[in-house]
């Protein structure tokens, strides 16, 4: 079996190199390698300090695109890993280091499903991989500038299977067709520091503040959306930074987040906020402003051709239809969805981002084999 047909050499191989973002460190390096062997054109993108990748095999349509990212986020106390968590220790049919399950495991499925399905001629379009070393970071080097140039250049890539750690109680349980979308906002009040005995000679900006955080988390959002929970606001942080008893600050903070389904969009929310802002502001002497940053906006893979060839493909494998999904944080789905409809499914994610980070062998197995059933059923049907 070559390495690009086994996935757990694979997965090995990826998890020894310590690839906690920015740091590259080999590992898209390891995994062009592997797909090169299969017959995969392989381009290096390098946006900032970031490494991507984009590999593709065939040049016909349709373009079935496999996502993921190679880095991982640091492993925190080192001392306290079972098994180091570099060192991709198999012990008990169990993988374990750092990137298990979020996400090196995953790719190496996807690799190795690569394999299988070319070796058997069931490839009549395009395979391709879109991989990332910029996920578990700030995201500004990573999908986002790829997806851009490859639009720009008018790459044509049909439909997308992203990796994320998406099952629940046993792989490929779930499929993940949409993902809330995120904004965070900063308020800021600038009043005017002074004694708390002469409060005529200060601007105190602490209720003017609450009154406004009072405000926005008062709203219902929404009521839900379909195949979305309700949106919801959650104040996440307020700071004076005031130790000393008898001083009014001249400076109070805030931040919120703001999780929304497709009812809204981040932009349509900035404008409430900002309107909110300037209702706080009347009759007040100080200042109030707001720092918005958008994430990225809610969406949703409407169910259809698409869906269905990947629901089938994993009922074939597991034996149970998946649950079709929304829930969780967000993901680089949020910046394929502008190249192409995108699905998720991965792993099991109870161990991501944990120490003893692990996913069992079988898992990873068992992923190859659905990753593999979607491959033959995608182009089998080919959906439009």
């Amino acid at each position: 079996m070559t390495a690009a047909a086994d996935p757990i050499a694979l997965a090995q191989a990826l998890i020894r190199r310590p690839s906690v973002t920015p740091a590259d460190e080999g590992a898209i390096g390891v995994l062009a390698e592997a797909l090169t062997a299969l017959g995969f054109s392989c381009r290096r993108m390098r946006f900032g300090e970031i490494e991507n990748l984009y590999a593709r095999y065939g040049t016909a349509r349709p373009n079935l695109c496999f996502a993921g990212h190679t880095d991982v986020v640091p492993v925190g106390d080192a001392a306290a890993w079972t098994h180091g968590p570099f060192e991709a220790q198999v012990a008990d049919g169990v993988l374990y280091g750092r990137g298990a399950v979020d996400m090196k495991g995953a790719i190496a499925a996807m690799v190795a499903a690569c394999a299988r399905t070319i070796a058997a001629g069931q490839v009549t379009g395009s395979l391709s991989f879109l991989i990332t070393g910029d996920e578990e970071g700030v995201a500004i080097d990573g999908t986002g500038p790829v997806v851009e140039a490859l639009m720009a250049e008018g790459e044509a890539v049909d439909h997308c299977v992203l990796g994320e750690p998406t099952s629940a109680g046993r792989v490929a349980d779930q499929l993940k067709v949409g993902r809330r979308g995120s904004l965070n906002v900063t308020f800021e009040v600038e009043g005017r520091q002074g004694h708390v005995a002469y409060p005529h000679q200060a601007i105190n900006p602490i209720p003017v503040l609450i009154r406004l955080l009072d405000r926005v988390q008062s709203r219902v959002l929404d009521q839900g959306y379909p195949e979305f929970p309700p949106s919801n606001l959650e104040v996440t942080t307020v700071d004076v930074g005031n130790p000393t008893t008898n001083l009014i600050p001249s400076r109070a903070t805030a931040r919120i987040n703001i999780r929304f389904n497709p009812a809204h969009t981040g932009r349509a929310l900035i404008d409430w906020l900002t309107e909110e802002v300037a209702i706080a502001q009347e009759g007040f002497a100080g200042r109030i402003t707001l720092q918005p940053a958008l994430t990225g906006d809610a969406f949703l893979t409407e169910p259809g051709p698409f869906v269905d060839v990947l629901a089938e493909a994993a009922e074939s494998v597991t034996g149970a239809r998946p649950v079709l999904s929304t829930t969780g944080g967000i993901s680089d789905a949020r910046f394929i969805r502008a190249l192409c409809p995108v699905v998720e499914v991965g792993l099991l994610g109870a161990t991501m981002h944990a120490v003893d980070e692990a996913a069992p062998i079988a898992d990873i197995e068992r992923l190859t084999d659905v990753y593999a059933a979607i491959i033959a059923r995608y182009f089998a049907v080919r959906p439009a």
